[in-house]
């Protein structure tokens, strides 16, 4: 399907940020025998993969689910490298524990008939029926896209008119989300542990196109892991393994501006006076950030749409005890006005529901002896179309955060918690990111596949983009993808 590169082996390559996707093109192109320099504004690498370390807590600031370990394998193996030597994946175990407004509850799992087994105690033989029918759709759903159109390039809208798309189509790829789940199954509860997903592609599940279940397959179905010393795992044997195959870090160098002579990019520059001269580069970037260096604004049919943003609370407690599950999804009752609040109204969710996640569940080392690690996840407004002043209404939410789970999933939290961290849209906004959100842009039709902004650059001929802004799009898996495609269009 690509028809389009613009490098040559050999070629010396500037990949500009060290987050997944900048790390992944780094290391593809390193294998295909590229001299491949990163440069990085921040002391580490990891990009939206952050860290903070308080008060002998170690704080992952940016994604907790990780999925599709078979993705990072491949970034490892294009240097000649095996996962297994440079990091330990540990198995989440359940994927995550679901628990209801009613009081009910249900444990996750990606075994199928251990997953079965437990729909059927929930909500009875029809529904766990239901889900062997829904599981066996994801599933083809997944291998009927995956390496089409999740994992390819595109030239043109035109890229997608192939058998794959006939295929995808007569699955009901191009139905909404939610009304393809309903067809398997109808208990409401069941409904939301399989669309609750489409909060990372910024669409509502009523709204979401069905193509993008395949997040609740890499969730429910491929199995949810997590790095031994946190996510920050991740980025460290990423990079180590670039080092071990000559790739060069400037890290704590910010990228100033570019060298462009006749439609490519001869240079790159850093806040520290440097200039590293190239052949091609590779911009990770956040998207305003990217158009400001090129010097120019690709002209779109569509105006750009930001997905929902987040507020996220780190806190520090005594050990819970029962433990809990390392990811819990609290869901409010009031599950449809989430969406309608925060996408459609601009404004806080009035009956929460919660991500919170334990990842001293399966590295208790996160934390100092006898305590845990909570990291609390509330979908928010982005800045776009909001009122909201969260300088001043920050520190109020999260507490509220706090009291929630308090009394939805731990008695007893606040009698020693310890807010640790708290990051809000206006502090994501301040880190660069569009419109206050980690999310990057939704994923609209007009924002998805051949239709997301390309990356590629009309009338810059050797610069690529990868990351969460542009194909595939948002998350762990498909930022790793990302950087391979940036990599498939220097090298091919």
């Amino acid at each position: 399907m690509v028809t389009r590169t613009v490098g040559r082996r050999g070629d010396h390559v500037v990949v500009v940020g060290a987050g997944l996707a900048g790390l992944s093109a780094a290391l593809h192109l390193a294998g295909r025998g590229h001299a491949v320099t990163v440069v990085e504004r921040e002391p580490w690498p990891g990009g939206r993969a952050g860290r903070v370390d308080i008060g002998g807590y170690r704080l992952d600031t940016g994604p907790t689910v990780l999925t599709m370990p078979d993705v990072i394998d491949e970034v490892f193996a294009a240097v000649g490298a095996e996962r297994s030597s440079r990091l330990d994946l540990l198995p989440v175990d359940p994927a995550y524990r679901a628990v209801f407004a009613d009081g009910s509850a249900l444990d996750v799992h990606s075994d199928g008939e251990r997953m079965a087994s437990a729909i059927e105690d929930f909500a009875g033989a029809a529904q766990a029926r239901g889900y062997r029918q829904l599981r066996d759709w994801l599933t083809r759903l997944y291998r009927t896209e995956f390496d089409r159109f999740i994992a390819a390039n595109f030239d043109s809208p035109l890229s997608l008119l192939n058998v794959q798309l006939a295929r995808l189509a007569a699955i009901g790829g191009f139905r909404r989300w939610d009304s393809m789940v309903s067809r398997y199954i109808s208990d409401p509860r069941l409904r939301r542990v399989f669309t609750f997903q489409s909060l990372y592609a910024g669409v509502a599940p009523h709204r979401a196109l069905a193509i993008y279940a395949v997040i609740a397959y890499m969730d429910t179905i491929s199995g949810v892991f997590f790095p031994r010393g946190g996510m920050r795992a991740l980025p460290d044997a990423l990079a180590a393994a670039a080092v071990d195959n000559g790739v060069q870090f400037h890290y704590g160098s910010t990228v100033t501006h570019l060298d462009i002579v006749n439609g490519r990019v001869t240079a790159v520059h850093t806040d520290h006076a440097q200039r590293v001269a190239c052949d091609a580069v590779v911009l990770t970037t956040e998207l305003p950030q990217t158009y400001r260096l090129l010097g120019r604004q690709p002209r779109r049919i569509w105006p750009l749409r930001a997905s929902p943003s987040a507020v996220v609370v780190h806190v520090g407690c005594r050990s819970i005890y029962p433990a809990t599950a390392h990811h819990t999804l609290c869901f409010g009752a009031a599950w449809q006005q989430t969406f309608t609040d925060i996408i459609d109204r601009g404004q806080l969710m009035r009956d929460p529901s919660l991500l919170v996640t334990r990842p001293t569940a399966s590295d208790p080392g996160l934390a100092p002896a006898g305590r845990d690690l909570l990291y609390v996840l509330a979908p928010a407004p982005n800045l776009s179309g909001t009122t909201i002043d969260w300088s001043s209404v920050g520190g109020g939410y999260a507490e509220s955060l706090l009291d929630t789970v308090q009394a939805r999933l731990l008695p007893g939290l606040r009698d020693d918690a310890q807010l640790l961290h708290l990051v809000h849209p206006a502090d994501w906004a301040r880190q660069g990111m569009l419109a206050g959100t980690p999310f990057s842009l939704a994923h609209t039709f007009t924002q998805t596949g051949p239709f997301r902004p390309a990356n590629t650059v009309r009338g810059i001929d050797n610069a690529v983009l990868a990351g969460a802004s542009t194909i595939p799009g948002v998350g762990v898996p498909t930022a790793l993808i990302s950087g391979r495609l940036a990599a498939d269009r220097i090298s091919g």
